[in-house]
């Protein structure tokens, strides 16, 4: 061992070693960019290098959506687990554990309420990091509460819909959340209440075949997957090459399947403006406009739909 190697261990024993967070950077997973973890959350998860949307958690998801980033949980009902008493590799219940432990949440979907540019809305969000965000009798009765929640106090309900279909571990009980969901949204266009849904990366399977494409508005972030079987499947069955980004939300919107695609910085923005047109409310006034100014416009508005005897919007 040379003098250098020796000095060398001494003085790191004597110093110790300093720990370094495993959590300081994030490799982004399109570009493979290095980026300090703080800056990159404070970027809302998106990559400055290459725009790549990264997925959210559910409660980034509505500090993110909600005014003041200030919401309240829903309670939602917790229905039988492991009813088919399922076992692959391990046992269902033990996935389930594991799930809620890496989480800290009861399934995969969650449902708060708060205000998104004043406007009262239920907000549901299906966290991908639990068990893909797969639907089984949990998400769909949260599904239901929430959209039950909304109709109780006549707001909207917007839906961030993120998964990789069914829940296999639940078999024909799973598959039954498809129908029971699409009753509950029916309910909503009943009571005459908007449905806005947010599609992420990615949405695909029996969410994209129910709750997921019944929107009155349909808007995808940037990149998002979003289909019903893998691109693989469907090549093998047609037995032909699909063509680059299919299934990419820029491919759905050329192709007239979602309404518009919105990067996530403007989302929130978007989604406020949008829910006060569908609630037939006045656009909020502008930073720097005085909100006397605003109500002498708005009234004036009025008076001149009056006027012309149309209806005010």
């Amino acid at each position: 061992m040379s003098w250098l190697t020796r000095s060398r261990a001494r003085l790191t024993s004597f110093l110790g070693r300093r720990d370094t967070p495993d959590n300081l950077w994030t490799r982004c997973r399109n570009c493979g960019a290095m980026l300090y973890t703080r800056e990159f959350e404070a970027n809302l998860s998106v990559c400055p290098e290459c725009g790549h949307h990264e997925r959210l958690r559910a409660d980034a998801r509505f500090a993110m959506l909600f005014d003041g980033r200030s919401f309240e949980r829903i309670a939602t009902p917790s229905p039988p687990e492991d009813p088919l008493h399922f076992r692959d590799s391990k046992r269902y219940p033990d996935r389930l554990k594991a799930a809620r432990a890496a989480t800290g949440e009861r399934d995969a979907l969650v449902v708060a309420r708060g205000r998104i540019h004043d406007v009262p809305t239920i907000v549901g969000v299906q966290d991908f990091a639990f068990m893909g965000g797969s639907m089984g009798l949990a998400v769909g009765a949260a599904f239901i509460a929430g959209a039950r929640a909304a109709i109780a106090g006549g707001a909207p309900f917007v839906m961030v819909a993120a998964a990789g279909g069914a829940r296999m571990q639940e078999g024909i009980l799973s598959l039954m959340q498809m129908p029971a969901t699409t009753v509950a949204r029916a309910e909503l266009k009943e009571a005459g209440l908007p449905y806005v849904v947010i599609l992420t990366d990615p949405t695909t399977g029996g969410v994209t075949a129910s709750y997921a494409m019944l929107g009155d508005v349909h808007i995808a972030e940037p990149g998002a997957l979003i289909g019903f079987a893998g691109q693989r499947v469907i090549e093998s069955t047609i037995r032909e090459k699909l063509p680059d980004g299919f299934q990419r939300a820029e491919y759905l919107l050329e192709h007239g399947m979602v309404d518009m695609v919105v990067p996530r910085h403007a989302l929130r923005e978007t989604l406020g403006r949008l829910l006060r047109l569908l609630m037939r409310l006045p656009p909020l006034p502008a930073p720097d406009t005085p909100p006397a100014a605003a109500a002498a416009d708005a009234a004036a508005a009025a008076a001149g739909a009056g006027a012309s005897g149309e209806a005010p919007a």
